[in-house]
C-alpha cells in the first residue's frame, strides 16, 4: 500500500484568480485567498516523525485527527523522503525529509508515533534529538505514544515529568528515576503529552488537539468521528 497526501485548496483558489469571468468573481476569489492566508497564519503546525517500523494505527490516527482539526501537519521521513515501511509493511510517503524539517519553520508540536523499530530509529537519531531539544527549550509541545517515550528518554526530554508508555516499556521508563511514571491512557504534564498504545491512539490524538486548540474543538472532532472523549 502506498499513501501520499495531496492538498488542493490553494490550487483551486489560484485557478479562480487566473481565470475570473467577472470582476465580482475576481473579488470573491481575492477575498477567499485573503481569508485562507489569514487562517494559515493563525493555524497550528505539527511535525510527525515517520521512521521504519512505525505503528500504523498510532501514526494514521494522529495524522487524520490533527488534519480534521485544521492543524497543518507535516510528515518527516527518517532518514529521507523515500516511502517508509511500517511494522506490518504499510508504506507511507513523507512530506519532507528529516533534514528538511530543520528549515521548515516552527512547529507547535512534535509528535512521535510508536512501534519498536520506529522508536529505536528515533532514539538513535541525532537530528531527532536536536529537534526535540530545541522544541523543549522553546516551551513548545512534544507528544509520544507507545514505545516512543523511550526515544524521549534517550534524548533526555521531559526529565522529571509525569509520563506513560506501552506497558512493556514501563521498566525502561522507570529505570533511573528519570520520570514520574503513570498508567493512565494519556498523561499531560505541561508541554509533554504521552500515551500507551494502539488502543489509546485516538484519545492521544484528540488530547493533542485539545492542548493546541481547546476542548471544544477536540470534542467537535470526536463527535463527528463517533468517538467518546
Amino acid at each position: 500500500m502506498l499513501i501520499k497526501s495531496i492538498f488542493t485548496i490553494k490550487g483551486h483558489i489560484c485557478k479562480s484568480l487566473l481565470s475570473p469571468q467577472t470582476s465580482s468573481r475576481a473579488s470573491l476569489a481575492l477575498n477567499l485567498l485573503r481569508a485562507y492566508s489569514s487562517d494559515s497564519k493563525m493555524s497550528k503546525r505539527a511535525l510527525i516523525f515517520l521512521a521504519p517500523g512505525y505503528e500504523e494505527l498510532e501514526f494514521i490516527s494522529a495524522v487524520d485527527i490533527l488534519r480534521r482539526a485544521g492543524i497543518d501537519v507535516s510528515i518527516a521521513g527518517i532518514p529521507d523522503k523515500n516511502p517508509v515501511l511500517s511494522a506490518r509493511n504499510v508504506a507511507i510517503v513523507p512530506d519532507i525529509s528529516l533534514s528538511e524539517a530543520f528549515n521548515a519553520g516552527t512547529f507547535d508540536v512534535l509528535l512521535l508515533p510508536g512501534g519498536l523499530g520506529g522508536s529505536k530509529a528515533m532514539a538513535e537519531s541525532e537530528e531527532v534529538g536536536k529537534l526535540l531539544k530545541d522544541q523543549e527549550a522553546n516551551g513548545r509541545k512534544v507528544a509520544a505514544i507507545c514505545a516512543a517515550p523511550t526515544a524521549l528518554k534517550a534524548h533526555c526530554i521531559g526529565t522529571g515529568k509525569k509520563v506513560t508508555s506501552y506497558p512493556a516499556m514501563a521498566a525502561a521508563m522507570k529505570e533511573g528515576g528519570t520520570y514520574d511514571y503513570k498508567e493512565d491512557d494519556v498523561v499531560v504534564d505541561g508541554n509533554l503529552i504521552t500515551s500507551r498504545g494502539p488502543g489509546t491512539a485516538t484519545k492521544f490524538a484528540l488530547t493533542v488537539v485539545k492542548e493546541l486548540l481547546g476542548e471544544e474543538k477536540a470534542c467537535e472532532i470526536a463527535k463527528a468521528m463517533l468517538i467518546k472523549f
